[in-house]
């Protein structure tokens, strides 16, 4: 059984949530959902084999607020980016040297870097100490490494001590 229901919870609140996301119930929404409620807890298992101590549980929720400001005032530069075509952008790859360690915490930076807008990781190299960075206008790409490693890289590294 625990084979074929790896996680029972996780496939409840999926199914639960599948369901709430319906505008009705029906037989087809529920078969529906009740197959996603356990495919994607089979195929999400290996991830579980990356577990790490939040040591700082407060810290990440400030690091996600963080973001979140991050997140709204990256869009209101790409928007004006976008409606002032005439404003030179000067893209660029950064190579982004990493101090952390663990395979969440990189992914988390990793995911932070991409969810906002205008930059995005784009590899991870191969020795897993650095990260290819796509900026979309970087003026100066020292300030920006700085400008990762102390808004987020230094926070992620509290929280997980790492």
């Amino acid at each position: 059984m625990s084979k074929f229901i790896p996680a029972p919870w996780w496939s409840l609140f999926l199914l639960c949530f599948w369901l709430l996301l319906q505008n009705e119930v029906s037989f087809g929404t529920t078969l529906l959902g009740l197959i996603l409620a356990l495919v994607i807890p089979m195929y999400t298992l290996r991830a579980r084999d990356h577990r790490t101590t939040m040591h700082k549980p407060w810290l990440a929720i400030q690091y996600f607020f963080i973001l979140l400001v991050d997140i709204i005032l990256s869009n209101f530069n790409i928007a004006a980016i976008i409606l002032m075509p005439r404003k030179r952008i000067q893209p660029a790859l950064i190579e982004f040297p990493l101090e952390l360690s663990g395979a969440v915490p990189i992914t988390i930076l990793a995911s932070t870097i991409s969810l906002t807008p205008g930059t995005i990781s784009a590899e991870l190299g191969r020795d897993g100490r650095s990260l290819l960075i796509h900026a979309l206008n970087v003026q100066d790409p020292e300030a920006t490494v700085q400008q990762i490693k102390q808004r987020y890289e230094r926070r992620l590294k509290e929280i997980f001590q790492c």
